[in-house]
């Protein structure tokens, strides 16, 4: 028998249960999406295919499919199915569930235990699971939203698999919802439900953002509102109340909406800007924390090619901080456009780090006397301040004191660009060198 027919025993289905439960996929035939791992000779199903999936991780956003594709496993592996919350259960109920693993194993039954939100599980109760698993008493599964390489011990991730679920394509979702108003034994099919324009599937699953049970919701509460069979722009419209947004300001979605943001504005791409950082405000995010980075890409990013970008950066922030939600959003989409429309040079950035390096990959040179302050007599009896010129006492105040170790006399490290400000920047700086060198080491002054 095929691991992939429809030949396993059918299930009683409640119909009181929400249609997203009702209609998980009953054999992998079945399963829609993640064919990067599902394909012909792709890992999982080769896995699958051997009857030996091993333990494993599924790392994806809502509604993707990792709880069903869990059940599915177990299903065609004929392993006892024990679904755990990490949310609810502690070391005590893992050890119990573990003790009763092993008692089935010695049995000739083998346990495939879920554990749903298992980055939600502290050090110690993960740890609780690794003997078992090690031993081969229970196949373990491990569900999780958050990027496991924080959230999952080490010890456990080297005796699993982690296989990455991507969110669904509208494509893939809207043969869902096909499917459930289609299915007359766990579905709507009985219901005989007329959709008006094939649009309203489309525009479910687009709002669902990727999230399998999120558009099978939509839909049900939609049909609940179409007492005349007709599935109507009204009832979906009703139905859809927002967009579902994955983010979780504590985890990997974060980071990747403030790169998306920043990436964009350095790149000058004002929409896109407007776009990432829209998403971040209605998901939620702190508003200074949107304000500190905004600072950031005006030093980064901008620099001295328009030193007004930091000014409004931090204006922003100011305003953020005293007006609050909503009114200080409109204060950081003005500074993502003026950043994002602003000249770029990260020059006052590279020129930090070269010092930087210089300074790690050389010796501490002693600061010259020249430049030290002779605060008692001794000091200036030993030469401290001898040959300094005082700026100001000097036409244009310039002179042309070194001001750099003897060994690193002559070193460049800014290099400004020739964009904004930073061109002007750069003329002058051309102007500094070149009298600078016309003018020598001239008299110390008194």
């Amino acid at each position: 028998m095929s691991l992939f027919d429809a030949s396993l025993p059918r299930e009683h289905v409640d119909q009181t249960r929400p249609l997203a439960d009702r209609m998980r996929p009953e054999t992998l035939a079945e399963f829609v999406g993640q064919e990067h791992i599902l394909g012909s000779g792709k890992p999982l199903r080769v896995q699958l295919e051997r009857g030996e999936p091993g333990s494993i991780i599924l790392w994806g956003p809502p509604g993707s499919g990792k709880t069903t594709l869990a059940r599915l496993i177990a299903r065609l592996t004929r392993c006892d199915f024990v679904p755990f919350s990490a949310v609810l259960a502690g070391i005590k109920e893992v050890k119990a569930v573990m003790a009763a693993a092993e008692r089935s194993r010695r049995a000739g039954r083998r346990t495939l235990i879920f554990i749903d939100e298992i980055h939600r599980f502290n050090k110690a109760q993960q740890d609780a699971f690794l003997p078992y698993v090690e031993r081969g008493d229970v196949t373990l599964i491990g569900a999780t939203t958050e990027n496991p390489s924080f959230e999952v011990i080490s010890a456990l991730l080297s005796r699993a698999k982690v296989y990455a679920l991507r969110a669904l394509t509208a494509a893939e979702i809207v043969t869902l919802l096909e499917r459930a108003l289609a299915d007359g034994r766990r579905g709507l099919g009985e219901l005989g439900i007329r959709v008006e324009g094939t649009e309203l599937l489309e525009q479910i699953a687009i709002y669902a953002n990727g999230d399998a049970r999120a558009a099978y919701n939509t839909l049900e509460t939609a049909v609940a509102a179409s007492p005349s069979g007709v599935l109507t722009r009204q009832t979906v419209e009703d139905a859809i109340q927002r967009k579902l947004l994955l983010y979780d300001k504590a985890g990997e979605e974060h980071f990747n909406l403030i790169s998306a943001l920043h990436k964009s504005v350095r790149s000058s791409d004002v929409d896109a800007s407007l776009y990432w950082l829209a998403r971040m405000l209605e998901a939620g995010e702190d508003r200074l924390y949107i304000a500190r980075r905004l600072i950031r890409m005006a030093i980064e990013d901008i620099g001295l090619a328009d030193p007004k970008a930091l000014e409004q950066a931090v204006a922003a922030m100011q305003a953020v901080h005293f007006l609050g939600i909503p009114e200080g959003d409109q204060a950081l989409a003005q500074a993502a456009i003026y950043l994002s429309v602003s000249p770029k040079s990260d020059a006052a950035y590279q020129a930090l780090e070269r010092v930087r390096e210089e300074v790690r990959d050389t010796m501490a040179e002693p600061v010259p006397l020249h430049l030290r302050n002779p605060v008692t007599a001794s000091m200036k009896e030993w030469g401290y301040g001898a040959g300094y010129q005082h700026a100001h006492q000097s036409e244009d105040a310039l002179t042309g004191m070194p001001c750099l170790p003897p060994s690193l006399a002559g070193r460049r490290y800014y290099f400004p660009t020739p964009r904004g400000i930073e061109k002007r920047i750069a003329e002058r700086l051309e102007e500094i060198r070149r009298r600078r060198a016309a003018t020598g080491p001239g008299e110390p002054s008194p």
